[in-house]
């Protein structure tokens, strides 16, 4: 069968055009673009029995590379013929998936910050100076966080820069640090950050960016499927794979085991029970 080819003229139109698509009934559904652009696409196809196929096309791939698509465009485009579909975790936060982490603290107000810029018409900066100068902005006005985690029955009381929720367990030590081993062992990792230096926050938000965070030393890392973050606030900037929304608090976490069918290599297919 002949594919056909949607263009989104922005990143406003891409859950549209997959909606598009679920509704013409489409086996498979390829997302062209960034964690962002997968995203959007995966939320759409939650619920049904489309197949997910991704073309990485952005900046930091991790979904992507965690499930071992290769990231040169001829590679990812054989994979979609060669591979096989298999079912992967989805998380979410308050109604909105994520397929790789969500935060919230001082990496939201980053990212946000650079979205005011481009909405100004600052072109022509790298996007790494871009993401420095947003640092250095959102320090001079920067106050911590302090939330309420309830777990497995327990409370946590914290008061910190940055709270980091991965969609399964990030690796944290050896040569795949800061990968998941798999995406299908229907897990939450829980990272809460306790440093509040200047320096350290601005280092934590990049952490944050590679999903690296647990080299930052002085934190909190749990494992669950469920839980829930009280702030003082009734609404807060929370992040769900580099996409930053408010959200009524209580954040209300869970993880939907095998909800997304994806076209992997049948090599190096992640997670043993895939």
């Amino acid at each position: 069968m002949p594919a056909r080819i949607l263009l989104a003229s922005s990143g406003a139109e891409i859950p549209e055009l997959a909606r598009r698509a679920v509704k013409e009934n489409s086996q498979i559904i390829v997302a062209g673009g960034g964690d962002g652009t997968v995203n959007a696409v995966a939320n759409e196809l939650m619920g049904s029995s489309i197949t997910l196929g991704v073309l990485p096309l952005g900046t930091l791939n991790h979904f992507a590379k965690d499930l071992h698509i290769p990231q040169d465009l001829e590679g990812a485009a054989r994979n979609l013929i060669t591979g096989r579909a298999i079912p992967v975790d989805v998380g979410e936060v308050n109604g909105r998936i994520f397929l790789n982490n969500s935060s919230l603290g001082i990496y939201p107000r980053i990212v946000r910050h650079c979205e005011e810029q481009k909405e100004k018409k600052k072109k022509g900066r790298n996007k790494w100076v871009a993401f420095a100068q947003a640092s250095l902005s959102v320090l001079r006005h920067y106050s911590l966080l302090r939330v309420r985690l309830l777990l497995d029955g327990k409370e946590l009381l914290r008061k910190t820069p940055l709270v980091f929720i991965g969609n399964n367990r990030y690796e944290m030590e050896g040569l795949n640090i800061g990968e998941r081993r798999r995406l299908d062992a229907g897990e939450l990792c829980l990272f809460v950050a306790n440093r509040a230096g200047r320096v350290d926050l601005v280092r934590l938000a990049f952490l944050a960016l590679f999903g690296r965070l647990h080299e930052g030393g002085d934190f909190d890392a749990l494992i669950t499927k469920q839980f829930s973050i009280e702030t003082r606030r009734p609404r807060t900037s929370v992040s769900t794979d580099g996409e930053v929304n408010q959200m009524n608090t209580p954040l209300n976490y869970l993880t939907h085991p095998g909800a997304l069918r994806v076209i992997v290599p049948v090599k190096n297919v992640p997670g043993s029970s895939a």
